[in-house]
């Protein structure tokens, strides 16, 4: 539970290049399967309801045009969330090489000061 209301932040964050591991081991494993049976599952359910409203010899529910919109921004959402999901995976194996390289860069940018810069 967090200490303050509203703040929802873990106490620790994986820092570690095994706990990065473990932490997108667990997005590929649990997170992603679990969040593509949602949406499939949402498919399905959005697709029968769809049906019943549909028009029938002419006439149909505005209902069922409806459905089609809040599902289209539903899959938008899921595909959205996926690709964020696959992003962050993949910054947590990268994490410790792209800190490396931004250290190195700065470290080759920066230069003691000469009495000769003035000149």
């Amino acid at each position: 539970m967090p200490s303050e209301p509203g703040v929802s932040a873990p106490r620790k964050l994986a820092s570690s290049p095994g706990e990065k591991r473990a932490a997108a081991r667990s997005i590929e494993d649990h997170i992603e399967p679990g969040t593509r049976a949602a949406g499939r599952w949402a498919d399905d359910e959005h697709g029968s309801a769809v049906r019943e409203f549909a028009a029938r010899d002419g006439h149909g529910w505005v209902t069922s045009a409806a459905l089609k919109k809040a599902h289209g921004a539903w899959a938008d959402q899921v595909r959205n969330l996926m690709d964020r999901l696959g992003a962050e995976k993949d910054a947590l194996r990268s994490g410790n090489a792209v800190l490396t390289s931004t250290d190195l860069a700065v470290g080759s940018a920066v230069r003691e000061r000469s009495s000769l810069d003035t000149f």
